[in-house]
């Protein structure tokens, strides 16, 4: 195929994944630059590593925004499985503040299946405050929320994070980024960092804009959003200074920070390396998640409209629930997580894949990208072949 030139390997009988993949980066609806990256495990095995695109290599770290999140959710599952929380206690419990207007009743699983009505503040955040999650849950601990706690779905974009990660502080004395650095990152040796350190920048591209086709364009005109909407506020654009999503995942003090929502920077090997870890297939240091805690976290919470983004919803346990939202082919109990540019990583326990797709040029309308259906329905095709 002529263009963008795909580099890489993929294991016999899953040449299929390569074509979609050329096919992807070859799209001419795509900007220039276009660039991305997809790393796959089946059974423990690295049966997909292909790269391609301008300045991008297979160990290129891009920020991968939401898909931050499934770090973050993992760390609070293996302290769940430890022992040290529950799911089923009142967020409160932990964190006194929190309980202030109306929220003393909500339980930690309510919480990371989005349904505090806690999803930004009134006056937003400065850009400072967003790079800080101990700053966000300070704020939030005050915040009234916008809908009754635990009645409704709605995503908590930018301060999920904050909201379970000050849950773990309070109770370890410690953050997430350092327990994730500690169980997870270094010992499983992953390019998927959270808190991203000033030795690993000179590996780093910044996220191009997004360069919607004229269709694409018009829908953006004819549906501009307001402000002072849900959907605005948990994108902090009711801030004196509103978020210009792309630059907030390009600038240093969220990836130094890593903010918790939405500050990650992984390539696509980082990314399916986690979730390989979870299932512990091949791998000398085994599971971090028993069967038990992965069935637990993978189970469905939320499933409904969501009142931030207005489409359909479905979280288990922080969690997407994969299978019942975007991917029909994969297992029940599937866990993973999108990020707004376009990346997409999971883990299916019952197929064993650990999956991860990274790119570098924002993807229309954000979340995870489109390509992703199809990479995945051939990744799958070709593991149950």
């Amino acid at each position: 195929m002529s263009g963008i030139e795909v580099k890489g390997t993929v294991a016999a009988g899953y040449e299929d994944v390569r074509e979609e993949f050329a096919a992807a980066l070859n799209n001419p609806d795509e900007g220039p630059d276009h660039s991305a990256q997809l790393a796959a495990y089946v059974r423990g095995e690295l049966v997909v590593d292909l790269w391609g695109g301008p300045q991008i290599e297979a160990d290129s770290l891009t920020p991968v925004y939401s898909s931050t999140k499934g770090a973050a959710y993992l760390v609070v599952a293996l302290l769940v499985q430890d022992g040290i929380l529950d799911l089923d206690r009142e967020v409160a419990s932990y964190w006194p503040e929190f309980g202030a207007h109306g929220k003393d009743r909500l339980t930690l699983r309510e919480l990371l299946a989005h349904r505090a009505g806690l999803v930004g503040a009134d006056a937003g955040f400065t850009a400072e405050e967003l790079a800080d999650d101990l700053a966000i849950a300070e704020r939030l601990a005050g915040q009234r929320p916008y809908w009754t706690p635990g009645t409704n779905v709605g995503y908590h974009a930018y301060v999920i994070g904050a909201l379970a990660g000050e849950v773990v502080r309070r109770t370890t004395g410690r953050t997430i980024q350092e327990i994730y650095e500690e169980r997870v990152r270094a010992p499983y040796g992953l390019d998927f960092f959270v808190g991203l350190p000033d030795s690993e920048i000179p590996r780093v591209l910044d996220t191009l804009p997004m360069v919607p086709t004229a269709a694409q364009q018009a829908e953006i005109a004819a549906n501009p959003g307001s402000a002072h909407s849900l959907g605005g506020i948990a994108f902090n654009l009711n801030a004196e200074k509103p978020t210009d999503i792309v630059e907030a995942g390009n600038s240093y003090s969220l990836r130094a920070h890593g903010q918790l929502s939405f500050g990650g920077v992984a390539s696509a090997r980082g990314l399916a390396g986690m979730y390989r870890a979870i299932l512990g297939d091949g791998l000398e240091q085994g599971a971090l998640l028993t069967p038990e805690t992965l069935a637990d976290f993978g189970q469905i919470r939320s499933d409904g409209i969501d009142l931030v983004g207005g489409n359909r919803s479905v979280f288990a346990v922080g969690f997407g629930a994969m299978s019942a939202e975007k991917y029909p082919v994969l297992g029940h109990g599937t866990i993973g997580h999108s990020g707004a540019a376009g990346s997409q990583a999971f883990a299916d326990p019952r197929q064993r894949i650990a999956y991860g797709y990274n790119r570098r040029r924002f993807a229309y309308p954000g979340g995870a990208a489109p390509e992703n259906v199809h990479l995945v329905r051939a990744l799958v095709r070709a593991a149950t072949a």
